[in-house]
């Protein structure tokens, strides 16, 4: 595979359990194949380590404004996003297979954010929060006034159509 920031040809590394392509020599960017990333992603799981120090080239200059293609999939371009909701770093996500490319320093970072997946699942909840709470309620609050006219409504339709009455059976009635 070739490393989509430089084009260097990527070298396997162990990383604990896990195998991944790492761009040594040149600019020491990081392959994950998916759920890889999981896997060394927080301060605690010591397989990590190895990667956040991977031989670099200080010569070889990156473009991180340049879309890259996946180096396992090779026609796809991989999307670019922030891999959490602090919004402090920005990874090479594939949607064809899932798997990660981290430009040198952005496995650090991401390990600084959270200590631990509850802590993150936390974070993320709160900004979800934040950012849809207020929409929720008003939909729910426009739910239950809907449904406050609908029942009136019923009430009404109750009044005037007793329940022994049933549309069309009648010889009397309107209806």
């Amino acid at each position: 595979m070739k490393c989509p920031a430089c084009g260097n040809v990527l070298s396997q590394m162990m990383a604990g359990d896990i195998t991944v392509d790492v761009c040594k020599g040149r600019c020491g960017g990081v392959w994950f194949d998916n759920f890889e990333l999981k896997k060394v992603d927080e301060p605690h799981e010591s397989a990590g380590e190895i990667l956040l120090d991977i031989e670099r080239n200080e010569k070889v200059i990156v473009d991180r404004s340049k879309r890259r293609r996946c180096p396992k999939c090779d026609t796809i371009i991989m999307m670019r996003h922030f891999s959490s909701m602090k919004q402090h770093v920005e990874v090479d996500e594939c949607p064809g297979c899932g798997g990660y490319w981290l430009d040198i320093g952005e496995l650090t970072a991401i390990r600084k954010e959270f200590k631990t997946e509850e802590e993150r699942r936390k974070a993320a909840e709160k900004y979800f929060a934040e950012v849809f709470d207020t929409h929720l309620a008003e939909m729910r609050a426009r739910g239950q006034k809907e449904a406050e006219r609908a029942r009136n409504i019923a009430g009404i339709f109750r009044f005037i159509c007793p329940s022994y009455y049933l549309p069309g059976k009648q010889d009397w009635g309107a209806f």
